[in-house]
């Protein structure tokens, strides 16, 4: 019998403070790896990312991380 996963699609990015105070927002390792270790957490697993700049209310850009992953299926 193959194993059924479902999937989980994430947008990982800073707050909006950080762009408007220094026109730009980078994402910092240390939150994105605590993100990714809550989600570990609860069985997901990380399929791909993919990182892009957002712009935001215009002239604001936010860097952020399209985030695939998943889990066993459990069927609930």
């Amino acid at each position: 019998m193959a194993q059924k996963y479902e999937y989980k699609v994430a947008i990982y990015r800073e707050p909006l403070l950080g762009s408007i105070f220094l026109g730009g927002s980078r994402v910092d390792p240390e939150r994105y790896s605590k993100f990714l270790n809550n989600n570990a957490q609860d069985g997901w697993e990380v399929v791909t990312m993919e990182r892009e700049l957002r712009r935001e209310l215009l002239f604001f850009k936010r860097e952020a991380f399209l985030t695939v992953m998943k889990r066993e299926f459990s069927g609930k």
